[in-house]
């Protein structure tokens, strides 16, 4: 084995460290974000987050088709269906229609579903800043090289779940 070898092997190593850590994270995600949103004064919010995901996609984008947060969430229609008839009976979003069509349904934020939004927002800024924050030793070629490593693993799992579908 050249050594070129040995270390794609170390780095496929790290990657399954890094995957197995990354389902921990997001499975503590779910509770930050209770833990937070009760900081913040919310007494109801979604417990689901893919639920607070869909109501970031629609605040940062209403009014917003199904199809739109489908394509936007890498999500099915079908998903996106379920989890909006569930929100709208929460009282999370609103369906409107636009005068010009009729047809098309579109979503937007209640009050309720605001609050979400910026709380969910508030979060990720925490999160992103301490993203940030752990990658300041890095110089830009490095970076490049941390972006171009990421791009090739999404691209891999993408073609992956194309292939399940």
């Amino acid at each position: 084995m050249n050594s070129s070898e040995g270390l794609k092997r170390l780095l496929y190593s790290r990657f399954l460290h890094f995957s197995h850590l990354t389902e921990q994270i997001l499975a503590t995600e779910s509770e930050e974000f209770v833990d937070f949103a009760r900081l913040e004064g919310l007494s109801a919010f979604p417990t689901n987050l893919t639920s607070v995901h869909t109501i970031d996609c629609i605040g940062h984008n209403e009014p917003i088709n199904n199809t739109s947060i489908a394509e936007k969430m890498n999500l099915s229609k079908a998903s996106i269906s379920k989890i909006s008839t569930k929100l709208l009976e929460e009282g999370y979003i609103k369906r409107s229609q636009m005068n010009d069509n009729k047809k098309e349904v579109y979503f937007s934020l209640t009050p309720k579903g605001r609050q979400i939004f910026e709380v969910h927002t508030r979060m990720h800024v925490i999160f992103e800043n301490r993203f940030i924050e752990s990658m300041k030793d890095f110089s830009e070629s490095e970076l490049q090289g941390v972006l171009k490593f990421f791009q090739m693993i999404i691209q891999h799992n993408e073609n992956i779940a194309k292939r399940e579908e």
